[in-house]
């Protein structure tokens, strides 16, 4: 698929309160689209706009052609977005298939379910060995590999992944940064919203910063021009916007 997912003027927040600021982004399939920015500035609150999970109060969310302003989180799913929560959000209690077999939720054909689902455990070997073990007694690595492979069942155009290394171990965070690259080899795209930096960012295609509910950077890592020119952006000292 080429279909480009647009993010148009948004702005959205949590009851009366404004959190993003007419904010715009644009993300292709097939590659790593990393969003940075610090605590407070709109950047989970956009995915979950575009996920379905938050209304947009202006603006508008597409997905090629298709309109997916103001659509349910399932309908989300069927025209092929799916957001993975932050730390992966395993069902601890079901086993290795159970968790796959939500990702298919919205799915109406049950055969086509179970079809994704063989396809997907043959493709990581370590899951055939644990599909029957209950998610949560799974290291921090099998679940976040369960994680993603659930969010695959759906055949999705576009991954959506909030803050992924969020509590991993330094080798975790760089196992889980391989696994997203993996994700752009299949063809997916991925918006992945993330605090560590320095493992993002060599795998980043295109680059967002947001400060204070604002878009202060559009651009690649090759337009960053050194550490201090990235934390004057991270910090919302500046604005150093590029069209997106």
């Amino acid at each position: 698929m080429s279909e480009e997912l647009r993010v148009t003027d948004l702005v959205t927040g949590y009851g009366k309160q404004e959190i993003v600021h007419g904010v715009s982004m644009t993300a292709r399939p097939g590659h790593i689209t990393c969003v940075f920015g610090p605590n407070g500035s709109g950047k989970s609150t956009v995915i979950k706009a575009v996920a379905g999970l938050l209304p947009a109060w202006s603006g508008s969310l597409q997905l090629g052609e298709t309109d997916l302003t103001g659509l349910a989180v399932h309908h989300v799913v069927r025209k092929g977005i799916v957001m993975m929560p932050q730390g992966g959000g395993v069902f601890p209690r079901f086993t290795v298939t159970e968790n796959l077999r939500m990702g298919g939720y919205s799915l109406a054909d049950a055969s086509l379910v179970e079809q994704r689902i063989e396809t997907l455990i043959d493709e990581y070997p370590s899951l055939q060995r644990r599909r029957h073990v209950a998610a949560g007694s799974l290291s921090g690595g099998e679940q976040m590999m369960v994680a993603i492979a659930r969010a695959l069942v759906p055949d999705p155009t576009f991954v959506l992944l909030d803050e992924p290394s969020a509590g991993l171990s330094p080798a975790l965070v760089s196992e889980t940064m391989s696994r997203v690259e993996e994700l752009r080899k299949r063809g997916v795209g991925v918006v992945m919203i993330e605090q560590n930096i320095r493992e993002a960012l060599p795998i980043a295609d295109s680059i967002y910063i947001f400060a204070g509910g604002y878009r202060k950077f559009a651009g690649t890592s090759a337009d960053i021009r050194d550490d201090q020119h990235l934390m004057s952006l991270y910090m919302g000292g500046e604005s150093d916007d590029q069209s997106g």
